[in-house]
């Protein structure tokens, strides 16, 4: 009995020895994530002594390619899964006899595959969460506010705003409409200020990249992601530029080890005015605007419209444009998938308001202004 038992087990490693192995040291390496991330010196070790090195040495490592290597591993990633899902089914119909045996290895791949990359997420970005946050680090505490206080906020930068949307190209209809090319190459020294100003964030003077398949990032509700194997800041570019430059400064807090998206924004907003370029600071304005905005909308209508009404036609047609574009994806099947598979990532990290904790970037850019 006890023999064969052994060549049963022999046979059934047999069958697909290298990803047995694969996706036991994916099942390790996600266990030891597992027990150790209650651990915050545990984690402070991983995260200070191995990933923000990896971090920062990818990011290095993949400046200079005139294109985003996280997006052509994603790519032929799924092309090579494609080519072997069609492969698999006509072996199937093919070779009826070892149906078995060809399903077993098929499923046994794509387990194998989402194991590993769900690991290496846990480990390359996921110990984030479980560390220092950026308020805790940088000093810097969100606070509740009243609503006089979240109105005077949301005027300042509403007065921004007004104030740099002239100094934004803009087209005849009144859009803003950037050189691309120069605003990315430029990001590289976005944060050349502001981390002298809050030293938690300083790190290597490396550009965002662009996404080339941007359309599809929108189909998913994206307007950007970071790639943390490849320590890459994507940024979707299909969508309208007026935010485009937010957008970077916020993947790039993401690249400097800020993981939760709410103090991503806000960093991304104190980045873009402590650098002082006219564009920067214009999407800065407006992506805290948005955020202040409909915060007050909720506090107090009359608020909200009186400053609503100080907006010049230039900037509600930022805003209604982005509003569009957005609303067209937001209805879609696949974009409300993307809501509820992105929820859950973030629950798995211990985020339990999901999506709406961008809500904390309000409180942190009222705390910011007072202080």
């Amino acid at each position: 009995m006890e023999t064969k038992k052994q060549n049963w087990i022999a046979r059934w490693w047999r069958l697909a020895p290298v990803r047995h192995v694969l996706l036991a040291l994916g099942l390790a390496a996600l266990s030891v994530y597992l027990l150790l991330r209650s651990d915050a010196a545990a984690m402070a070790a991983v995260s200070g002594g191995f990933v923000r090195p990896w971090h920062r040495f990818m990011s290095r490592l993949t400046a200079p390619l005139p294109f985003s290597l996280g997006e052509a591993l994603i790519v032929t990633g799924i092309l090579a899964l494609t080519a072997y899902a069609a492969v698999t089914l006509v072996r199937l119909f093919r070779r009826k006899s070892e149906w078995g045996r060809t399903l077993y290895r098929f499923c046994l791949t794509a387990l194998t595959a989402v194991v590993l990359i769900y690991a290496g997420f846990c480990c390359f970005w996921g110990v984030y969460y479980y560390t220092s946050d950026f308020e805790e680090q940088s000093g810097i505490f969100g606070r509740a506010s009243s609503v006089e206080e979240l109105t005077e906020v949301t005027r300042y930068y509403t007065d921004l705003a007004v104030e740099y949307a002239d100094q934004v190209p803009r087209d005849e209809e009144g859009r803003a409409r950037l050189d691309l090319d120069r605003t990315f190459s430029y990001s590289a020294s976005l944060y050349q200020n502001v981390e002298q100003l809050v030293p938690c964030l300083a790190g290597d003077p490396v550009p965002a990249k662009r996404f080339f398949f941007s359309r599809c990032m929108s189909y998913l509700n994206f307007s950007g992601f970071f790639f943390p194997f490849t320590a890459e800041a994507n940024v979707n570019t299909d969508c309208p530029p007026a935010l485009i430059p937010s957008t970077i400064g916020h993947e790039l807090a993401h690249q400097r080890g800020v993981a939760q998206e709410d103090e991503a924004n806000f960093v991304a907003v104190l980045a873009c005015l402590s650098d002082g370029d006219p564009e920067y600071v214009y999407s800065a304005a407006l992506l805290a605007y948005v955020h202040l905005g409909n915060a007050l909308y909720r506090a107090d209508y009359d608020a909200w419209l009186e400053n609503f009404e100080r907006l010049p036609e230039t900037v509600r047609a930022d805003l209604t444009e982005s509003n569009e574009y957005w609303g067209r994806f937001k209805r879609s099947a696949v974009s409300k998938v993307s809501d509820s598979v992105y929820t859950g990532f973030l629950h798995s990290y211990g985020q339990t308001l999901g999506l709406q904790t961008y809500g904390k970037c309000v409180d942190l850019l009222v705390a910011y202004y007072y202080q």
